[in-house]
């Protein structure tokens, strides 16, 4: 809203009304602002769930713990604190923005209703799977499709000019509707959706926008539950996620600007500033809910606020055309969701066998280095046996933080490694 209001004083010549087309103090006020709405609406939020015990349905192993009596469906002031810079400070015409706003309520709606159920029925269940895989495939659905024939999704691709044997690389002069995406770590780094669908001969370039759009599904559920997975201790999620949001708003300004894109040799995306807007405003609202969830944790975001994490960070990068590049920067939440898999897997090769066996103490992985040794099953088998002694959860978060930080590093070494 303010950005329509400068946007109209600056047409009067009043003095510092344009500031608000700069692109880092339009972010720079969207990172303060959903800090201190995290900070001020927290507050008020917890002490409204301590009143109605609004508190998490704990498993059996849980019950006896510091986790007891601690409110859940903190999700909300992350989903507050990053819509209220968004919808002061960003332009709300850009298909970029409406479609991080619309996921950002999408995802919430389906995490808070996951959560009501959770707390309020007392059904540690939820809503059923299949519900939930329904509503994430249905907004990668709505993601591609809009991407697809919306005429603001375009891009300046890079092009090759040699001059007297020396080349140079500039910006294609007109924007062009593309399905490309970044492949890490090779020269020529782009590849378009069409070109691997391109044994479909004549009808290659429709095929490559279908690909493109169950590309986006997947990811979109595939990176929001491997979030939800990730969300077991006190700070765990927000943290790797504010770094991954720190990671994403590189590359989102990098993308968006017109001279780093030319020099990085990257895709060049018009309108690309207000994935920039909404990075900045995501990482404030991550680093603000953490003053709450560090540990001892005051609040738990619950279903409301992972599922939403993870499906925006899976839809940023989409925007970005960077969707490859989540494999390695969001590495944890890879390592989680295998780590299920791989013990759900080994647990039934070994039932057919008869024999009782797991691979981890306990599955997502951050519980195997915390599980103790005494609340374990005497007669399963362990492949992995874990610490001696379990690590502290605080200990266990910092070290799944600074793993997220050397992935993040390496994402934006991609840029010039190739």
């Amino acid at each position: 809203m303010l950005y329509y209001i400068f946007n109209l004083f600056a047409k009067s010549d009043m003095p510092g009304a344009r500031l608000m087309h700069y692109t880092s103090f339009r972010a720079l006020l969207a990172i303060v602002i959903s800090l201190l709405v995290s900070a001020w609406f927290g507050s008020y939020l917890i002490k409204y769930f301590k009143k109605k015990q609004i508190t998490e349905t704990l498993r059996e192993y849980d019950k006896n713990n510091l986790k007891a009596g601690v409110p859940t469906m903190g999700g909300l002031i992350i989903i507050i604190a990053i819509l209220v810079p968004c919808i002061l400070f960003g332009n709300l015409s850009n298909v970029y923005m409406q479609l991080l706003i619309i996921s950002t309520v999408w995802l919430g709606a389906l995490g808070f209703a996951d959560d009501y159920i959770k707390t309020f029925k007392k059904n540690k269940d939820g809503i059923s799977g299949k519900t939930k895989i329904f509503a994430q495939v249905g907004l990668g659905l709505v993601i591609g499709l809009t991407l697809c024939f919306s005429p603001q999704a375009v891009m300046r691709d890079n092009v090759s000019i040699e001059n007297n044997g020396v080349k140079t690389v500039v910006l294609n002069e007109e924007a062009t509707k593309e399905n490309k995406t970044t492949i890490p770590f090779v020269k020529d780094h782009d590849i378009n959706y069409s070109e691997i669908m391109s044994f479909c001969g004549d009808y290659k370039e429709e095929a490559g926008w279908a690909l493109f759009v169950l590309v986006t599904i997947f990811i979109v559920t595939a990176v929001s539950n491997g979030a939800n997975l990730n969300d077991g201790m006190d700070g765990m999620l927000a943290g790797n996620a504010a770094i991954i949001g720190i990671a994403l708003a590189i590359l989102a300004y990098a993308s968006s600007h017109v001279v780093w894109s030319e020099y990085l040799n990257i895709m060049f995306l018009p309108g690309g500033e207000e994935v920039v807007i909404f990075t900045f405003a995501f990482i404030g609202a991550l680093v603000g809910f953490l003053w709450y969830n560090s540990f001892p944790a005051q609040v738990f975001m619950g279903d409301t606020g992972s599922l939403t994490i993870g499906g925006l960070i899976g839809i940023m990068a989409i925007l970005l055309h960077k969707e490859i590049l989540l494999v390695l920067l969001c590495g944890v939440f890879v390592a989680e969701n295998l780590s299920v898999i791989a013990q759900v897997a080994y647990f039934k090769k070994g039932k057919r066998r008869g024999v009782k066996q797991r691979l981890f103490r306990r599955a997502p992985l951050h519980h195997h280095y915390n599980m103790e040794e005494e609340k374990l099953d005497p007669e399963c088998t362990y492949l992995f046996k874990g610490p001696q002694r379990p690590l502290h959860e605080a200990k266990i978060t910092v070290r799944f933080w600074i793993v997220t930080i050397v992935m993040a590093a390496i994402t934006l070494m991609t840029l010039k490694i190739r």
